[in-house]
């Protein structure tokens, strides 16, 4: 009896699969082995993970109920169905972050004098020194709303943290005011008492990390901003907004300004998410339901404090025993010589490994580009950049010094737009060639190109990497970056740059896997290869790792070579739709998930090949996005010391015992322990043992 692979019971949910994952991030915040302030910032990466998740994978399933649209996902779960599935699992899990930090971290940093003090708390003389810097420095900036006949309910901006304001004028009369707590780089969330009080006078902390929520100062002083009024009560109160920009981009005459319209207009998207404390009365519930047209649905009540994301304030504190040791990126001896760096790649492709290894070579390949003599040209995409990019000043240098520069600057890297907008219009200020990408698709495609002359000829040299061109991302992101001037990749990257910024819809390519015209097919090639390997009795074996695997038809194509005997090992870190262990279907597919100190970020699919291994890196993971609706590219690596430097990495993820966690056919994950005998295999911390040397990783099996 043959079985329906599109069963949808053979597929996990896509969002509550995403919840899974944010929830071994919680898991992190909950490890005792951990440093203290490292499990403070997981906490506060949990709460901004669930707010793009809110704003962005919410957001949609909402557009599409109020579209009526019932159709089920291929799991059978209709929109609304997941609606309602995505609340039952978070809830639970915001619960949990509270608890974590309120009493299990809070009390644990107290140990080392950081705390966070109540305003009953206060000396006298620190409450009169809080009131000096109230006046001083917070009150100017706080701009109370009163709502009534005259005075409509006011716009709650998106992510904004307020405070629901109940009051009695001299006549006996109930107020209601809204006020929006600020959130500037200036006016932090956790107030600094000791600080304050050297400012203003008074008796200074026990510790010089005390500290009060910016709520709670401005909830003692708010006689000082309803002079004559009774304050009852303030109750905090959080918004989450629809934060999709959607662009017509055929309809664009200028898409930059309209990318620049549509990050203003997410402070006016639908709300999504209305996050109150559980002491809010029902009335003002009720109230905040109305105005900001939510339903029951759309509500979590939790215990404060809210907007934890704040956390990351407290988790950037100056104290390093209470932090990850840090350690100097090594770098790849190539790369150590005082060689040219085009000399360098020309005697051979070079991988390099972020953040184990430096990121300096990939600031030096520009820079050099920049003021060799030699150099004619230099293409680059950008995706997500950062501010104060090294890589935009050298792309700027080399327009000064008279190069031809063109950049692809991806606009629509969410969440990175106003970052994108910003650099593009330096570059194109100094005259650089800036082009926005294809109408319709995102370039997520990380690729440069320098053109130089050497003698009689021209040469190009490629960088191709999993991650962006981002200093800041590369300490934290675990990315590979590929060196080479071999021709063919050349003159294939070549093509993708004139398939980018011009015409050139129909592109060959020799060596890359291109999407969206040929990645699907050729992939599946790659895997019915394997397959028949398998079947022929041959050295067959797939490994993957990639961010998630959610694409139906490659989900079916990896389901029938499991059913056709093929090992299949894969590390995905994120979403997964594909369901491992299932009898006659998924029973050769093993997942695990590793979340540690760096974010695995890297792409790599590795097929044994009947012992000759085909290795790509890139940009692309199995998802619809990925492979149907964006620029991408997977690039082989073929070196076959390099090949086998991959397969290493990749052995030493399936055998870490400390931070990975295994996917079981009920959708569950287990922590994988180590057995009684076994070694501890922390895999991020191998690499950060071998950084110096990485190339001399051992075979971990």
């Amino acid at each position: 009896m043959s079985i329906d692979l599109a069963d949808p019971s053979l597929y996990f949910n896509r969002e509550l699969s995403w919840v899974d994952f944010n929830e071994r991030v919680l898991e992190e915040a909950l490890d005792e082995s951990l440093p203290l302030l490292e499990r403070v910032n997981f906490l506060g990466i949990f709460s901004t993970n669930l707010d793009e998740f809110y704003m962005i994978r919410v957001a949609g399933l909402l557009k599409q109920i109020e579209a009526g649209v019932f159709n089920a996902s291929v799991d059978g779960l209709t929109p609304l169905e997941q609606v309602v599935a995505i609340r039952e699992a978070v809830l639970p899990l915001k619960d949990r972050q509270i608890d974590c930090w309120v009493n299990d971290l809070l009390p644990k940093l107290g140990e080392y004098g950081i705390r966070v003090l109540a305003y009953k708390d206060l000396l006298d003389e620190q409450q009169a020194a809080l009131r000096m810097h109230f006046r001083q420095e917070i009150l100017p900036v706080l701009t109370p709303l009163a709502v009534d006949p005259g005075r409509p309910f006011p716009h709650i901006s998106n992510l904004s943290l307020n405070l629901a304001i109940t009051l009695e004028d001299s006549k006996g009369n109930a107020r209601f005011a809204r006020l929006k707590v600020p959130t500037t780089d200036k006016i932090p969330r956790f107030v600094s008492l000791n600080e304050v009080v050297a400012h203003y006078g008074g008796s200074s902390a026990d510790s010089p990390y005390t500290f009060l929520y910016l709520e709670d100062a401005i909830i003692a002083n708010l006689d000082l901003l309803f002079p004559g009024m009774i304050i009852h009560h303030a109750y905090p109160f959080r918004v989450t907004r629809d934060a999709d920009v959607e662009i017509a981009e055929d309809e664009a005459s200028d898409l930059l300004a309209t990318i620049e319209q549509g990050v203003h207009q997410r402070q006016f998207g639908d709300v999504v998410q209305l996050i109150i404390t559980r002491e809010m009365p029902e009335h003002i519930r009720s109230m905040l339901m109305e105005h900001l047209r939510v339903t029951e649905r759309d509500v979590y009540e939790l215990d404060p404090p809210l907007g934890l994301d704040a956390l990351f304030e407290i988790a950037a504190l100056e104290l390093p025993n209470l932090k990850y040791p840090k350690f100097v990126p090594g770098v790849p001896v190539e790369f150590t010589s005082d060689s040219n760096i085009f000399d360098t790649i020309r005697y051979k492709d070079i991988l390099i490994c972020h953040p184990y290894e430096s990121f300096d070579p990939t600031v030096d390949f520009i820079h050099s580009a920049a003021y060799d003599p030699n150099v004619l040209a230099i293409k680059i995409s950008l995706y997500r950049v950062g501010r104060n990019s090294p890589i935009v000043k050298a792309l700027l240098e080399a327009r000064d010094e008279g190069k031809q520069v063109a950049v692809l600057v991806e606009l629509k890297a969410r969440f990175d737009e106003e970052n994108n907008i910003v650099w593009a219009k330096a570059l194109e200020a100094q005259g650089v060639h800036v082009v926005y990408g294809l109408v319709g698709l995102k370039t997520h495609a990380k690729i440069a190109l320098v053109v130089r002359r050497e003698g009689d000829v021209l040469r190009r040299y490629v960088h191709l990497s999993t991650g962006n061109y981002n200093d800041l991302t590369a300490r934290v992101y675990s990315d590979i970056g590929l060196y080479s001037c071999q021709p063919e990749l050349a003159d294939d990257v070549t093509q993708l740059f004139n398939r980018i910024t011009g015409y050139a819809p129909h592109a060959e390519y020799q060596k890359l896997l291109v999407a969206p015209e040929q990645l699907r097919h050729r992939f599946f090639d790659l895997v019915d290869r394997e397959l028949k390997h398998a079947q022929a009795g041959h050295s067959a074996r797939i490994i993957f790792k990639a961010n998630s695997i959610t694409d139906p038809p490659m989900i079916q194509k990896l389901y029938q070579a499991s059913q056709a005997g093929l090992s299949i090992d894969m590390i995905i870190r994120g979403i997964s739709r594909l369901r491992p262990g299932v009898p006659g279907v998924s029973e050769n597919i093993q997942i695990r998930s590793i979340v540690g100190r760096f974010l695995e970020h890297a792409r790599i699919y590795y097929f044994e090949n009947n012992g000759d291994p085909v290795v790509y890196l890139g940009s692309a993971d199995l998802m619809e996005r990925n492979l149907d609706r964006r620029v991408e590219q997977l690039f082989p690596v073929e070196a076959p010391e390099l090949k086998r430097f991959l397969y290493h990495v990749l052995q030493l993820q399936l055998a870490d015992n400390m931070k990975a966690r295994e996917l079981q056919a009920d959708g569950s994950w287990i922590r994988v322990r180590p057995g009684e005998n076994d070694v501890e295999i922390d895999s991020q911390q191998v690499m950060i043992t071998y950084r110096e040397n990485l190339r001399d990783l051992p075979l971990f099996i």
